[in-house]
């Protein structure tokens, strides 16, 4: 296998990055194409890993889907039509999660296999929920996992606090069920902008769903009608950019929805309590760079941002905490001790909570070594805070953003930066 390591050489960077169409958007989109009737369009499509994994995941289940330049178009009048389907979600957490209730509930017999930290994931709420409507889970609690029966209509009971993931994969499903479903969250949910963009995208493909005082009501015996969806721009990969402003000279993103459901949107205000000047000019989000200090942040809503908050917060005066933040751990690395090990390898003071990050500013890294631990936000997050370094910084295994962000490095050169990819083994 084929592994590769980024030399940046520190320079500022200034430029326009459009970031690619939602990832989170996608998938759903994806799904809900699939499981209509007739030929839908979900356009612009940029090839990653996870996409890919799901498009693969759509065809193992009987679904016709056929690239087109930046176009999908997607017929589902043969979903379900296989009984027995193996379903490799490679690396992505949202395939998995969102096929296995979508799978259940066509009668699938389907056996879920995945790789590097993905089968380390829980699965516990399905495994706990399923077989208590009608599905079979076989033995122990990851992959690979063998599902069998079909999915049965009823009460879903589960925490809030868990991976919203698993109340979208839900979300997906019941509608195609006979008979009236309820969801019923015992916690606040957490991460709750993915269900808002989850319950919107359904709504856009003709699907009726209701929000109650804890949870949603689903009416079964529904139909995904097809259409052509355009996805938005992905807050979360602009994050990314929007932090190099905030520590570099200006970015510059376009394409984004000032009110997307997206939850990670967010970034555009806590880069301005950060300190950083962030405004909306001729339809692009900007973020300047300027004097930086240290606030608490809770990211119970959004994790995926804690990356690249933690880039820009290596350089505010004074300290920065983040907090809630626990559930880091069981992403593609666990990204709390990565950040603390990759940025300290370069010079941030940054300290490990069980929940989170203490973080105290310093003016600039001494740049050094660092592990990507095979995880697509840390390594671009290291990559945004070595244009602050006094010395070169190398990132290791930094093919993983192919999972999500292929043109990264592209991107980051076509800004003024200076990165170099160098294969190794």
């Amino acid at each position: 296998m084929i592994m590769s390591d980024a030399v940046i050489t520190p320079r500022l960077l200034r430029g326009t990055v459009a970031p690619p169409p939602s990832k989170s958007a996608l998938h759903r989109a994806i799904i809900c194409s699939a499981l209509a009737h007739g030929e839908s369009v979900v356009a612009p499509y940029t090839p990653s890993e996870d996409i890919d994994a799901t498009i693969g995941a759509a065809r193992s289940l009987g679904a016709c889907i056929r690239p087109e330049g930046s176009r999908l178009l997607i017929d589902g009048g043969e979903m379900f039509s296989v009984k027995n389907a193996v379903v490799d979600c490679r690396e992505s957490g949202s395939t998995l999660r969102f096929f296995i209730p979508v799978a259940a509930a066509g009668g699938v017999c389907a056996a879920f296999t995945g790789r590097g930290r993905l089968p380390e994931r829980p699965l516990t709420p399905y495994l706990a929920l399923l077989p208590r409507h009608g599905v079979g889970c076989g033995a122990g609690e990851g992959l690979p996992l063998q599902i069998s029966g079909r999915l049965r209509a009823g009460r879903y009971e589960l925490a809030g606090n868990i991976s919203s993931q698993f109340v979208t994969g839900l979300l997906l499903a019941l509608p195609l069920l006979e008979g009236e479903s309820e969801i019923v969250l015992t916690t606040p949910p957490e991460s709750s902008g993915y269900i808002a963009l989850t319950l919107d995208i359904e709504r856009q493909y003709g699907i009726t769903l209701e929000e109650t005082n804890c949870g949603y009501r689903v009416s079964g015996g529904q139909t995904y009608r097809s259409r052509s969806y355009t996805a938005e721009g992905d807050w979360s990969q602009a994050a990314f950019w929007l932090a190099a402003g905030a520590i570099g000279a200006q970015m510059s993103c376009p394409g984004l929805k000032a009110d997307s459901t997206q939850g990670d949107r967010a970034i555009a205000g806590l880069l301005a309590r950060l300190g950083a000047m962030v405004s909306s000019e001729g339809g692009a989000v900007v973020a300047r760079a300027a004097d930086l200090h240290g606030i608490e942040i809770d990211a119970a809503q959004i994790p995926d941002l804690v990356p690249a908050l933690a880039a820009v917060a290596v350089f505010a005066r004074g300290t920065t905490r983040i907090f809630n933040a626990a559930r880091l751990r069981l992403k593609e690395s666990d990204r709390l001790h990565a950040l603390v090990a990759g940025f300290g390898a370069i010079g941030a003071h940054i300290r490990e909570e069980p929940d989170g990050l203490e973080i105290e500013g310093v003016e600039a890294l001494r740049g050094g070594e660092a592990e990507g631990f095979g995880d697509h936000r840390i390594v671009m997050a290291l990559a945004v805070a070595a244009q602050r370094s006094t010395a070169p910084v190398k990132i290791t295994g930094c093919d993983c953003i192919k999972k999500s962000y292929p043109a990264f490095f592209a991107d980051y050169n076509r800004s003024g930066g200076n990165v170099h990819v160098i294969n190794v083994g």
